[in-house]
């Protein structure tokens, strides 16, 4: 494996966990909350770490080829999440 390659990895593992997190948050304030913005942010916030995880994990299965596959299917899952994380911000509760 490259320092590139690791590099890579380490990032989307790194960015998976702090997105999870998030998620975690979010799923718990509606629990508490019953407020349906948390259930849209972490809905969002679970589909931009789909996103990340499943593309890393795809590139590395089919070793890095058919990159402009991978990025439009990365960008459209971001894309769906972050409609639903400002969706959450701007929707009325």
């Amino acid at each position: 494996m490259e320092l590139i390659e690791a590099l890579y990895a380490v990032f989307s593992i790194t960015l998976g966990a702090a997105g999870l997190s998030v998620v975690g948050l979010a799923i718990r304030a509606y629990v508490d909350t019953r407020r349906t913005s948390m259930l849209h942010l972490s809905i969002g916030f679970v589909l931009i770490v789909a996103a990340a995880l499943g593309t890393t994990i795809s590139a590395f299965l089919i070793e890095f080829a058919h990159a402009r596959s991978l990025l439009t299917v990365n960008y459209a899952f971001t894309t769906g999440g972050f409609l639903f994380v400002i969706y959450s911000i701007v929707a009325r509760s």
